[in-house]
């Protein structure tokens, strides 16, 4: 497809890692992505990749997701646009400080919670009268196993993790009736820079990389896909449960 009859999906933590994975691989399924990340030099990368491989150039949104205000602009820059959201993909996340909780910083936690709670709140509030103008609208925010396992220290990322979990599936519960399908990916260990963080001593070769999940993230956006108030599971050998 091309021109006004290519899909749209929106990607936030677009410059690296599974969000820059899977704007990639939308791009290449045939979507037009909307590509939304704070540095505007990686998004150039990124679009230069895009556009090497499919000939059409992706929307840029150099944004911090914190600016809730700047969130609710680009929906209505997207409605002037497009008209219409058919796949919102959240993938933007920030690990904080593996600490005791007694002694986590307010500020860390503030920002923590900022981006992997409120920014998904905000996306959802801004975009859902554009998913509602699609005729297949598809949500996908991407979660943690640490959401579940109360691991010591984990404290500030895990619960900022269960709560996107509860807001998503409670945003599911709500739209059951219409056409829009709203899932998490829990994609388990994967290479990228945040787990290098959690975990240093870890060789990374022996993880799989955000390429590696991506085409599930297309799968998951797909309009044939009827899945819907799932927490989906990526398994390396590439079965789903």
């Amino acid at each position: 497809m091309t021109g006004p009859d290519k899909p749209i999906a929106l990607v936030t933590g677009a410059s690296r890692g599974i969000g820059r994975a899977a704007a990639l691989a939308l791009a290449q399924a045939g979507w037009r992505v909307v590509a939304v990340a704070r540095s505007q030099k990686a998004l150039e990368a990124l679009d230069d990749e895009i556009t090497a491989k499919t000939g059409e150039p992706a929307v840029l949104v150099p944004l911090d997701l914190k600016d809730g205000d700047g969130i609710d602009r680009l929906g209505h820059a997207l409605f002037e646009r497009f008209k219409r959201l058919d796949g919102l993909v959240g993938c933007a996340g920030v690990l904080g400080d593996l600490t005791p909780l007694f002694q986590a910083r307010p500020k860390m936690m503030e920002e923590v919670l900022a981006v992997n709670v409120t920014a998904n709140y905000r996306l959802i509030r801004s975009m859902d009268p554009l998913l509602r103008q699609s005729q297949a609208p598809r949500c996908l925010f991407v979660t943690s196993g640490a959401a579940h396992k109360n691991t010591a220290y984990w404290g500030p990322y895990a619960l900022s993790k269960a709560a996107l979990e509860a807001m998503a599936l409670t945003y599911a519960a709500e739209v059951r009736i219409t056409p829009i399908k709203v899932n998490l990916l829990s994609p388990g260990p994967v290479r990228t820079a945040m787990r290098n963080k959690a975990f240093p001593g870890e060789d990374p070769m022996t993880l799989p990389t955000p390429d590696d999940v991506a085409p599930l993230i297309v799968a998951l956006l797909s309009p044939d896909c009827d899945r819907h108030g799932e927490i989906v599971r990526f398994e390396r050998a590439g079965a789903v449960n």
